[in-house]
């Protein structure tokens, strides 16, 4: 059995969704802490990219069960079999209202956003048992604790990778493996280009009810620069993602930005009917 990795010793650790935005400042910001750092991508030429960067960069479709394995399989070979941490980042923003949501649009959100992480998880936690060792931290969102009109495949992602992760610390408790959440809100990054170019071939706007509000929700959506209050730069999250991986009291959550904050307080002290008010309030103000 492979010793016990030192608290606050930097180990290897894989990334997914490495090509922009949290992944690749979190990939960069642990190598450059000492951690041996394995970055996916899901897009060849992104992972050649990485590559140029000085990252060690793997190949990893969370879409596709067979992509994942492999990737894990290729990030193994780069560390000799070990893995002192995973960070699940790889996700996409789905926008739409609930209504006009197919089943398939809405699977794709999940297999994405839930199901990939979830595999890739389950492949990886054998090693950590087998090492008696390994932090497991999960790239969640505001919107995993509060919802917001028009963003219903992406919460619904985020509140069962929620309900999922705290399940899955609570099954490991005991076992030498710590799981962790990090809840960021508005982060600068390529979530709304990736987030409108979705939406372009998902949802048939010209024939919702939500025209109008669809034609709103574009003008936010190729804004240029940041649209919202409080946007932080993916750094942030790595601040957050550092003391998940190296304390030796890794907390449960992580908050990230002020409105991620304010949206756990309003979660906490209002009812049900004052927090959809201040939730409406907030949506069209174009927040969160």
């Amino acid at each position: 059995m492979r010793q016990p990795q030192p608290t606050g010793t930097p180990g290897s650790i894989l990334i997914t969704g490495c090509s922009s935005g949290i992944g690749h400042a979190c990939a960069h910001g642990l190598a450059a802490r000492g951690w041996r750092v394995i970055a996916s991508a899901r897009k060849p030429q992104d992972v050649e990219r990485l590559g140029t960067e000085g990252l060690t960069a793997v190949q990893l479709d969370l879409d596709d069960p067979e992509s994942i394995q492999a990737g894990l399989d290729a990030a193994l070979a780069h560390t000799g079999g070990h893995l002192d941490a995973l960070f699940n980042n790889g996700a996409y923003g789905q926008p739409g209202a609930v209504e006009d949501l197919t089943r398939t649009v809405l699977r794709a959100q999940f297999e994405t956003n839930l199901f990939g992480w979830h595999d890739l998880t389950c492949r990886v936690i054998p090693i950590m048992r087998t090492q008696g060792h390994g932090r497991i931290v999960q790239n969640s969102s505001v919107l995993g604790l509060i919802a917001l009109p028009y963003r219903g495949a992406y919460v619904a992602s985020k509140f069962a990778l929620e309900g999922l992760t705290d399940t899955l610390r609570l099954e490991l408790a005991g076992s030498g493996i710590r799981v962790s959440l990090i809840e960021p809100g508005p982060i600068l990054s390529r979530f709304r280009d990736n987030g409108y170019a979705v939406y372009q071939h998902t949802i048939d706007a010209e024939h919702s009810v939500h025209r109008a509000t669809y034609e709103r929700m574009v003008q936010r959506l190729t804004m240029e620069g940041p649209v919202q209050p409080f946007t932080l730069p993916p750094e942030a999250v790595l601040k957050k993602l550092v003391h998940a991986l190296e304390s030796p009291r890794p907390r449960p959550r992580y908050y990230v930005t002020f409105p991620t904050y304010l949206m756990g307080t309003l979660r906490r002290v209002l009812g049900t009917g004052a927090l959809d008010r201040a939730l409406k309030r907030i949506a069209r103000g174009g927040r969160g």
